[in-house]
């Protein structure tokens, strides 16, 4: 592979880019929105700073990275001639079934589709394909320059090839893979999500303030951060639209989203991204 897609110029998107590119791979960013494509690359330029001043990296470098990512704003366009697309849209598997069927119809036939997805079945985002045993799940972990994992899974229909070859490229970028079967929430949001979920609660009665929650957890558990600010870091809107997805897919009340973490993000309290969650920012 040579030659990489990445569809969605958000956090995930701009950050997979990122680390293609600098492992020498062309790399087309495809974003619907023109200003978001330009906050995309300032955000690379700005996350290949920081690797500059930790000395991973020289100026010399940055250039020939972003030199590396060319921006579009038509997926007919940006995936022709790829190996591999990595859809990174928001988290709604309608939008997502959509991009695929684009990616499925433009790419050349032995493209491999994969989707940054978290929670989302990767056999239904295959189903809207002609090419089921080429998709995939590449799930990597924000921040994407730092995080080593990279959760990879396959779909009912995902052939041994396909696997191989994405498990060989995730080494490549030296990142670390592991394999896990499609199911609601995959291994690391199964795990993840009722363990914030259960932290919502236990704040929503009472128990203890957010601070000293996540102090508990961290020093406790050894966790680097504690879950009510995780949540804000990765967003309630998105934490409550995972476990949404899983309480659906498991059809277990168990992963159903706390009723407080539901009250926030409908009074658009998301976290991070809106200044404000369990904390103020």
């Amino acid at each position: 592979m040579k030659k990489i897609a990445v569809i969605g110029a958000g956090t995930m998107g701009n950050g997979i880019a990122h680390v293609f590119a600098q492992f020498e791979f062309q790399v087309n960013l495809i974003d619907t929105s023109a200003t978001a494509l330009e906050k995309a690359l300032a955000n690379i330029a700005k996350n290949l700073d920081r690797q500059i001043n930790k000395g991973i990296l020289s100026n010399e470098d940055k250039i020939s990275i972003l030199q590396k990512v060319t921006t579009f704003t038509s997926i007919e366009l940006g995936v022709q001639e790829v190996d591999l697309i990595v859809e990174a849209a928001t988290e709604n598997s309608e939008i997502k079934k959509s991009i695929f069927q684009q990616m499925d119809q433009f790419a050349k036939p032995d493209c491999i589709l994969a989707s940054n997805t978290s929670s989302i079945s990767i056999t239904a985002l295959a189903n809207a394909t002609q090419r089921p045993s080429k998709v995939i799940g590449m799930h990597f972990m924000n921040p994407v320059p730092i995080m080593k994992l990279v959760e990879i899974i396959n779909g009912a229909a995902t052939d041994n090839e396909t696997t191989n070859n994405i498990v060989a490229l995730t080494k490549a970028i030296q990142k670390i893979p592991c394999v896990v079967k499609d199911a609601p929430g995959f291994i690391a949001n199964r795990i993840l999500m009722p363990m914030i979920n259960e932290a919502v609660y236990a704040f929503s009665a009472g128990i203890s303030d957010a601070e000293t929650i996540d102090t508990i957890m961290k020093l406790g558990m050894a966790h680097p951060m504690g879950p009510l600010q995780l949540a804000d870091y990765i967003g309630l809107d998105v934490c409550k639209n995972i476990l949404t997805i899983m309480h659906e897919g498991f059809n277990d009340a168990k992963y159903a989203p706390c009723p407080l973490l539901v009250e926030m993000v409908n009074a658009g309290k998301l976290g991070i991204k809106s200044g404000e969650g369990f904390y103020k920012y």
